[in-house]
């Protein structure tokens, strides 16, 4: 679609850099600089904000990708690209269908009410839940990461979505500020919400989780 709309060498292209290097990959190959600017820390997706703070005479494009199953502010970002002459292009999600969707509503809704010491995601603006993300406070990675340890320890599977931000990968490097973006990194944790789950295992899942609630500081 960037070459389509003829984007290439010389421009640059405003990015995330919270997961999705393949969008970063997809920029360079075209011959563009991706440009990372910060997320909106409840969505996860680009903040309208932050990427008109990245806009230079030289950016032509943004690529904005929705997470987890939170779509970001369309409105908002539309609104940039009109205030600068910018092509704003989104990256999707994988469908879904629809009883699942609503399946797994019902298993956050359960995780929302039940859950301590995590603050649990936002269910804001048509969340499908495709990844149930919730924040593990304490002072950086090692507290998130104890946590998921001892939560696989009893048995209850879950996933960092996203291990290192982009711009901190080889070959992407970069000396910019992304505080959200970062924090969100050293928080985030997955905690499963498939359609198949009964209502035994959420009930495992939040007894698992709520019995570290001392490897956590108070969530005020």
């Amino acid at each position: 679609m960037l070459r389509a709309a003829g984007v290439g060498v010389g421009d640059e292209v405003v990015v995330s850099a919270f997961g999705n290097v393949e969008v970063a990959e997809a920029v360079a190959l075209i011959g563009a600089q991706p440009v990372f600017a910060d997320i909106d820390p409840v969505s996860y997706c680009l903040d309208a904000g932050a990427v008109e703070s990245a806009v230079t005479p030289r950016t032509a494009a943004v690529v904005v990708v929705h997470r987890f199953g939170r779509p970001a502010n369309m409105r908002r970002l539309h609104a940039v690209g009109e205030r600068h002459g910018l092509l704003v292009l989104e990256q999707g999600e994988s469908e879904v269908p629809r009883g699942e969707i609503a399946q797994r509503r019902q298993r956050a809704a359960f995780l929302d009410a039940r859950l301590r010491g995590v603050r649990t995601p936002d269910g804001g603006d048509g969340h499908t839940y495709q990844q149930y993300v919730v924040r593990v406070p304490g002072n950086g990675r090692p507290d998130r990461d104890a946590f998921a340890r001892a939560v696989r320890g009893r048995g209850i599977e879950c996933r960092v979505p996203v291990k290192t931000p982009v711009h901190r990968l080889p070959g992407f490097r970069r000396c910019v500020s992304l505080p959200e973006t970062e924090r969100a990194a050293d928080e985030t944790l997955a905690l499963p919400v498939d359609a198949l789950l009964t209502k035994r295992d959420m009930q495992r899942i939040v007894s698992a989780c709520n019995a570290l609630g001392g490897l956590l500081q108070p969530v005020f």
